[in-house]
C-alpha cells in the first residue's frame, strides 16, 4: 500500500465506498425478499430500505475513518508542519511516517523543508555575525553609560519610555517597574511633567526641573532636552542612585515604538504591535480555590521582541506549608520562600508590570484563579485582555493535536533547558518564545489583530473546560 501513489489510493476508497454499497443493497434487498415471503410484500420493502439505510451509514463513517486517519489528518500534520518550518523557522523533522500513504507528497515535502532549512541556516549565519558585531557595540556603550552618573531616557512625543539605560532603570525601579512603553506619568509626578514639558515647549531648547516621583517621597534633578519628532531626552542625576553590585542592567530601547500609533480598542491592534505580558506560576497544588503560588515568573514582548532586562522571577511566602509533591515537581521549597513577599505584594507587582498589555498564559483560566481569588486584598482588578496559548495552538494546529507546552516546544522548535522547566521563568519564557513562532503563523492564515485571534479562540474554548 506504501508504494501506491495518492491519486489511486484516494481512488481505491471510492471504489471501496461504492463496492461496499452495491453490496449492502443487494444484501438487504435479499433479506427483504426473504422477509417478504415469511411476511407481507411491504414488510419486505420497508426491512430492505432500512436495513440498506444503516448499512450505507455505517459503510460512509467507517471509510471516512480511513480516510480521515490516513489521509486528511497526515495532510493537516504536513501542512502545519510546513507552515511552522516556513513562518516560524521551527526545525521539527516532518513526521513522514503518519503520511506514508501520501504518495510521493511527503518526500517532495521534505525536500522543500530541506531546502528551504538550508537556506534559512545560511541566513541565520550571517544575521548571528551581524547580531554578535552590535551586540558588542551595545555592550561597549552600556559599560561607557554606566560608569557617567547620570541617568538617561527617551520619550516620545506622547511622553512613552522608548529607551532606558541600567542607572535610568534604578530610578524607575523606585516608582514601579521599568516598562518600555510606559508614560513617564507612570514614574513622575503628572503636573511637575506637564510644567516641565511646558517650558521646553516654550523654550526651545534644554531645561532643567525638579521632579517628584510618584511616591511623593523621591525627588530628581532632570534636564530636558527637545529632539525631533517631538522627542524628549532626559538626564536625570543619578549620583544618589544606588546600582546593585550583580545587577544585569541592559541599554534598553525600542525606536519602533516612536510615532507609533496606538489604535483605540486593544481588538483593533495589530498582533505585531501588541504589548504582551507573558507568565506562569508555581503552586502548592492544582485547586486554584484553596491552593497558594509559590513562584510567579513574568516576561514582556515589545513589538514582537523579548524586552531584556524586563522580567519578573519573584518567590512568594504561600503562608502554608508547601507539600513534598508539589516541591518534587517545581523544587520550590519553604526554606526558600520563608521571608519572602506574600501574593498581596508578589500581586500588584505583577499588575503594574502588565498594565496596558495583554497577559498571556498556557492554560491561563488556571493561574488566573489563583491571582483573582486574592483581588480584593491586592486592591487590583485583573481586567486586562487575556490570551491562551493552548487555545491560539488549537487555531493553528486543530483540535486533534496535543497542546501541552511541551508538545508546542518539540512542534515549534523551542528549548526548555532541563533545569529550568517546571520553574515559572522558565515556563513563561518557553511560552513567551512560542508565542512569537506562532505569531506569523497565524498572520499568514489571515488572523492579523487581537480581535481576529479572539474570535478564532473563542471556537475553542471547550478545550480549557476539559483541561481544567
Amino acid at each position: 500500500m506504501t508504494r501506491l501513489s495518492l491519486r489511486l489510493r484516494v481512488f481505491l476508497f471510492f471504489v471501496l465506498l461504492a463496492a461496499g454499497g452495491v453490496s449492502i443493497v443487494l444484501g438487504a434487498l435479499y433479506a427483504g425478499h426473504a422477509r417478504a415471503q415469511e411476511t407481507d410484500p411491504a414488510t419486505g420493502f420497508v426491512f430492505a430500505g432500512t436495513l440498506s439505510l444503516f448499512g450505507l451509514v455505517g459503510l460512509t463513517t467507517a471509510i471516512w475513518f480511513l480516510f480521515d486517519e490516513n489521509v486528511a489528518k497526515p495532510i493537516q500534520r504536513l501542512a502545519t508542519s510546513l507552515r511552522a518550518r516556513a513562518h516560524a523557522g521551527a526545525g521539527q523533522d516532518l513526521d513522514l511516517h503518519s503520511a506514508r500513504y501520501l504518495g510521493d507528497l511527503a518526500p517532495a515535502a521534505r525536500a522543500v523543508a530541506s531546502a528551504l532549512s538550508d537556506s534559512a541556516m545560511q541566513g541565520a549565519q550571517r544575521l548571528a555575525s551581524e547580531t554578535a558585531r552590535i551586540e558588542a557595540e551595545k555592550a561597549r556603550l552600556t559599560a561607557l553609560l554606566t560608569e557617567i552618573p547620570v541617568a538617561t531616557l527617551l520619550a516620545d512625543a506622547q511622553g512613552r519610555i522608548v529607551l532606558y539605560d541600567g542607572q535610568a532603570a534604578e530610578v524607575l525601579a523606585q516608582q514601579g517597574v521599568p516598562r518600555l512603553g510606559a508614560a513617564l506619568s507612570e514614574y513622575f509626578d503628572a503636573g511637575d511633567l506637564s510644567s516641565a514639558r511646558q517650558r521646553l515647549a516654550k523654550k526651545g531648547k534644554e531645561v532643567s526641573a525638579i521632579l517628584r516621583g510618584q511616591d511623593g517621597r523621591q525627588t530628581y534633578d532632570i534636564r530636558l532636552r527637545p529632539l525631533d519628532g517631538g522627542a524628549t531626552l532626559m538626564v536625570i542625576d543619578a549620583a544618589h542612585v544606588e546600582m546593585a553590585p550583580d545587577a544585569a542592567r541592559p541599554l534598553v530601547f525600542d525606536f519602533d515604538l516612536m510615532g507609533q500609533s496606538v489604535p483605540e480598542a486593544v481588538e483593533e491592534t495589530p498582533l505585531r504591535q501588541l504589548v504582551f505580558t507573558v507568565f506562569d506560576t508555581e503552586t502548592t497544588g492544582l485547586l486554584p480555590h484553596k491552593d497558594e503560588i509559590v513562584q510567579i515568573g513574568a516576561v514582556r514582548i515589545v513589538n514582537s521582541r523579548l524586552v531584556p532586562g524586563e522580567t519578573i522571577d519573584q518567590l512568594v511566602d504561600p503562608g502554608r506549608p508547601i507539600p513534598p509533591a508539589s516541591t518534587a515537581v517545581h523544587h520550590v521549597s519553604d526554606a526558600m520562600v520563608a521571608g519572602k513577599p506574600d501574593i498581596v505584594a508578589a500581586g500588584r507587582k505583577l499588575h503594574d508590570f502588565a498594565r496596558g498589555s495583554v497577559i498571556v498564559a498556557h492554560n491561563a483560566p488556571f493561574d488566573m484563579a489563583f491571582l483573582r481569588r486574592h483581588g480584593a486584598r491586592m486592591q487590583r482588578q485583573w481586567d486586562h485582555p487575556i490570551l491562551d496559548t493552548v487555545l491560539v495552538s488549537a487555531v493553528l494546529f486543530g483540535t486533534t493535536e496535543t497542546h501541552t507546552l511541551d508538545a508546542l516546544c518539540l512542534r515549534l522548535g523551542v528549548t526548555i533547558p532541563p533545569e529550568l522547566r517546571h520553574t515559572a521563568m522558565g515556563d513563561a519564557r518557553a511560552t513567551a518564545e512560542v508565542l512569537l513562532r506562532m505569531l506569523p503563523m497565524l498572520e499568514a492564515q489571515g488572523v492579523r489583530t487581537f480581535g481576529q485571534l479572539l474570535e478564532e479562540t473563542r471556537k475553542h474554548g471547550r478545550l480549557l473546560k476539559d483541561m481544567n
